[in-house]
């Protein structure tokens, strides 16, 4: 009876910390707020933040933050240097060759950001630069849409830089998402004079079904995880209180 009493504490013990010890490491890029930054704590912060937190909770798991500039998540998810990616990150197909996603977890339009009103049509940037994130949807569909009728595309590898230019007049207009467009500049003293331009871009042809979570080719059980993990923030109001926290407006999309 003793040695059983002994097993079964131990056994116990082991389940426990197995279960403490389940980590699921989240590759964020944290150059895009409000979806994702550096707080002046020096800790992550941010719209994506919260999302994974609150997945991590519904999945029973420690959430672990890894930092990693934009162009490097797809590459660094499949060196194994974290588990997933919840950056932002359009569905599209090309993307979907190198990874496997899950659902939306969000769908904004992309905006182009210019002085207030700019007319803009396929050649209203002839001779013009336009800012761009760097190996985003966003700057594929600024090359093809603006940058084959005489624009030109200029990549950062910073978000909040692009503004930066377009404040100080090296960029003619930035190209981004319309969520970060409105929260980090068109909101701010910086935006003064300045207003979204031209209609919401959402083709899926570029942008995809929304933002979702990538994993590692194959990865079932983590996507399978992940997805049922959304659903359940999204029934039990977790998604809501995340989202009217950076929001005015319901980002999840129809």
């Amino acid at each position: 009876m003793k040695k059983a009493l002994i097993a079964s504490a131990s056994f116990a013990l082991i389940a426990s910390l197995s279960a403490q010890a389940e980590t699921v490491r989240f590759g964020i890029d944290l150059n895009y707020p409000p979806f994702s930054k550096q707080g002046a704590d020096g800790k992550p912060q941010g719209f994506d933040i919260d999302m994974a937190y609150a997945l991590c909770k519904q999945m029973k798991v420690t959430c672990q933050i890894v930092p990693q500039d934009w162009d490097g998540l797809i590459p660094a998810l499949n060196a194994n240097k974290f588990d997933a990616i919840i950056s932002s990150m359009q569905i599209t197909p090309e993307r979907q060759k190198a990874v496997d996603f899950t659902g939306k977890y969000y769908n904004i339009a992309s905006r182009l950001v210019a002085k207030d009103g700019t007319k803009v049509d396929a050649s209203s940037f002839k001779g013009k630069k336009i800012g761009v994130l760097r190996a985003s949807t966003q700057e594929k569909f600024a090359k093809d849409f603006w940058g084959k009728n005489g624009a030109t595309i200029v990549p950062y590898a910073k978000s909040p830089e692009s503004f930066l230019d377009l404040k100080s007049g090296r960029v003619d207009a930035v190209f981004v998402d319309g969520a970060v467009g409105e929260g980090e500049f068109l909101k701010t003293p910086q935006g003064k004079g300045y207003a979204f331009v031209g209609p919401n871009y959402s083709d899926v042809k570029y942008f995809g079904l929304g933002a979702g979570i990538a994993v590692k080719k194959g990865n079932k059980a983590l996507l399978d995880r992940l997805n049922k993990a959304i659903e359940a923030v999204r029934k039990d109001g977790s998604y809501k209180k995340v989202e009217e926290k950076y929001f005015s407006f319901d980002v999840y999309g129809g």
